[in-house]
């Protein structure tokens, strides 16, 4: 049972971040703010959901959140700045666009960049333990897949209508067979040389 907030005395906002692993494409952040009666039972970390039950979670938090915020960062800033730095400043830029500021700040995961003066609390697995939390996972994450779906129709050689840009092993054969796209992260050493060495390894391993 997923709990409605971390503490009392301030407005709490989740945070939590979709795409940090991916081969290609931006990473996606979402903050959301949730009433603290709010209760739905699919939520959780969308991890654990399936695609037609984060799907259908999405309107309803859009619908019944305080407010919400969805922003993302392009493939090429994660190559300048790192892609943790890159997770980070889209859920700053999220928190930007909130319509109402919060005072308590619930990150999922072990690290995070301080927002303003705003007090912050880092929650390993969090999405799968505060409200806040889960509900910003499902948006980061329908956001970014919708995303790479219409990227997929640009460039359908990698299936990203499916893999949504994670390393795959068909999003690896693709990339071996055609090369890199201009949205792939080329600080992710994804290059085909690369991915054939790890091919071997798997193989051994197995």
């Amino acid at each position: 049972m997923l709990q409605p907030y971390y503490q009392k005395r301030y407005v709490e906002a989740g945070c939590d971040e979709a795409g940090r692993g991916c081969y290609a494409g931006p990473v996606f952040a979402a903050a959301v703010i949730l009433p603290k009666d709010f209760h739905h039972p699919f939520l959780n970390d969308s991890k654990q959901l399936t695609e037609a039950q984060r799907n259908e979670l999405r309107p309803v938090i859009e619908k019944e959140a305080v407010c919400y915020s969805v922003a993302k960062v392009d493939h090429d800033e994660i190559d300048r700045i790192n892609i943790l730095r890159a997770s980070f400043k889209a859920m700053h830029l999220a928190l930007d666009n909130l319509k109402k500021r919060p005072k308590y700040l619930l990150i999922d995961g072990n690290r995070f960049t301080p927002y303003q003066d705003v007090k912050h609390k880092c929650i390993v697995k969090g999405d799968g333990l505060y409200s806040s939390i889960a509900a910003a996972s499902v948006l980061a994450k329908t956001y970014r897949d919708e995303f790479m779906k219409n990227l997929h129709h640009e460039y359908p050689l990698y299936n990203w209508s499916n893999n949504k840009g994670y390393g795959t092993e068909e999003h690896r054969l693709a990339i071996q067979e055609y090369g890199l796209s201009k949205y792939h992260r080329l600080s992710f050493n994804i290059n085909p040389t690369q991915l054939t060495i790890n091919f071997e390894e798997e193989n051994i391993v197995m």
